[in-house]
């Protein structure tokens, strides 16, 4: 038995939550949300609630019932608050600009790496070498962050990259001399 896909999840004042044929979309202030649901699994909305059930009582639609009901608490919350990811760089000459619809990273490479941002989200620059990524999908937003951060993870023994917001990197100490 599932026990997160047994929670009942409340929809928010402003929140539609429809299901139809396998396909949920929630609907809010900040933008519309479609998935496409597991046929093991069942979705029930009433009263100011959302429930998952299994059809057909298995393993896999055990894990699925609670993957599913995951998802759709990720889909209101994302339709309500929205989701953001932090990512800082740090080291000398790292930093963040944007021009447009682009990020121009400046890693320590020869150049600087441009990245075009997806289509539903948004990012806002705190300083030069802080930058917030926003969107409705935490998918797409958590996605698009690490994309970011693969440019120039973070190493062990300096700590010179670009990484989330609030991460901490495990230190390595460097050679002894003889």
């Amino acid at each position: 038995m599932s026990r997160i896909g047994e929670r009942k999840i409340v929809i928010p004042e402003g929140i539609t939550v429809t299901e139809n044929n396998n396909m949920v979309t929630v609907k809010g202030q900040k933008g519309e949300l479609t998935r496409e649901i597991n046929e093991l699994v069942k979705v029930e909305v009433s009263d100011g609630f959302v429930k998952t059930t299994q059809k057909v009582a298995s393993k896999e639609a055990n894990m699925m019932q609670g993957t599913t009901n995951s998802l759709l608490k990720s889909m209101i919350d994302g339709v309500s608050k929205g989701f953001e990811k932090g990512l800082e760089a740090v080291g000398v000459g790292y930093r963040f600009n944007l021009q447009g619809n682009k990020i121009i990273v400046s890693a320590g490479y020869s150049h600087p790496v441009e990245v075009v941002i997806p289509e539903g989200l948004s990012a806002e620059l705190v300083s030069n070498t802080e930058l917030t990524i926003k969107g409705i999908d935490k998918q797409k937003v958590s996605e698009f962050a690490a994309n970011v951060r693969k440019i120039r993870e973070p190493e062990p023994y300096k700590g010179k990259g670009i990484r989330y917001k609030g991460e901490i990197v495990r230190r390595k100490e460097g050679k002894k001399a003889a």
